[in-house]
């Protein structure tokens, strides 16, 4: 019998030690990364291991609206968010500043993406990729000229219309369609955008995020609001499919990398920063998901079909009719709420 409770007990230890054995790792040795879906090359987090020696505990979210719930109870070394996310984070005290003794491959980001509103004086963040937000859609489907946003309000491809699950990405397309500033608080201009998404959205077939590209690509939908990395990959795929960026401009997003204040590794994801900043590895990031490179030395190692695309990389009269989004507490709330009426609309 004391046989039988001995090897029971062993038996039992060694099935604990499998379970919590992930548990003790050593913090100093692990780098969580926190990342959009779908936005990062397939091989580099591997590479970065290899090259490092630390272990990646890689997670992803949909939307950063998401991103900020998760990260008040789940800590985290670097999280890669968009612009108006950034901004937040910052003046809420969230993220901390960047030893960039730690992060020298900063010399190869482009100027054009240095001293942004949301951190001016390049304190606690790094640029990541970029891109702009426009229609992607099927031509072999959709027969006219696709050169602003009007073209989904048009009743003739009812049930076959995408938009993006995404309060400010759907309503700064809206607000831009009308001629204003995908920022506005006024309140006349946000009640007309509003009025605009409840006559849409009868017309939509769903507001989705990154899936927009499948349902397109299998013929369920003939247009949809996408992110131009996203209409990159959709491209590769179908041959017939296209992007267009509106005329009178879209929304250019900028995602960078920061630290949130209650990361437990800051060394390791300062080293993970600098190693996205690698010119091959910016490049192979950008190859690989389509997203604008802000690597003045990785643009130059990508492939001419894609950064002389401009779709992926527009000219500047575009870019000066773009905006980005801003983020405060008057906004935010003020989008949300109108937001949540539209979705609870029938």
């Amino acid at each position: 019998m004391r046989k039988i409770v001995s090897l029971l007990l062993a038996f039992m230890l060694l099935i604990c030690t499998l379970i919590f054995s992930g548990c003790n790792t050593d913090p100093s040795k692990v780098v969580r990364v926190f990342n959009a879906s779908e936005y990062i090359g397939e091989d580099v987090i591997k590479q970065f291991e290899k090259e490092t020696g630390y272990k990646v505990v890689y997670s992803e979210f949909a939307s950063n609206e998401d991103m900020y719930t998760k990260i008040k109870t789940t800590p985290y070394d670097v999280l890669i968010p968009s612009d108006y996310m950034v901004d937040r984070l910052i003046r809420e005290d969230l993220v901390q500043p960047l030893d960039f003794n730690n992060i020298p491959n900063y010399k190869y980001v482009d100027e054009t993406f240095k001293s942004p509103y949301y951190d001016p004086d390049n304190t606690y963040s790094v640029p990541y990729m970029w891109s702009t937000v426009g229609i992607l859609y099927d031509s072999a489907k959709v027969t006219e000229e696709v050169n602003d946003m009007s073209i989904m309000w048009n009743d003739k491809y009812k049930g076959k219309i995408f938009m993006l699950d995404s309060v400010r990405d759907t309503f700064g397309m809206t607000l831009k369609k009308l001629g204003y500033s995908v920022n506005t608080t006024d309140d006349t201009e946000l009640d007309e955008a509003k009025s605009e998404l409840l006559v849409q959205r009868p017309l939509i077939l769903g507001y989705v995020t990154d899936e927009v590209k499948d349902k397109i690509i299998s013929g369920e939908g003939y247009m949809g609001l996408v992110y131009s990395g996203e209409a990159g990959k959709a491209m590769a795929e179908k041959d017939t499919l296209r992007y267009a960026i509106p005329e009178n401009g879209t929304i250019y997003c900028v995602d960078a990398m920061v630290i949130p204040k209650k990361a437990q590794n800051k060394t390791g994801a300062e080293s993970f920063i600098n190693f996205m900043h690698k010119p091959e590895i910016a490049a192979q990031n950008s190859e690989e998901t389509y997203y604008g490179c802000t690597n003045t030395e990785g643009l130059k190692l990508l492939p001419d079909a894609i950064k002389n695309n401009k779709g992926l990389y527009p000219d500047v009269d575009i870019l000066e009719k773009s905006e980005m989004l801003k983020s405060d507490d008057k906004i935010n709330q003020k989008y949300l709420e109108i937001w949540n009426q539209i979705m609870a609309a029938n």
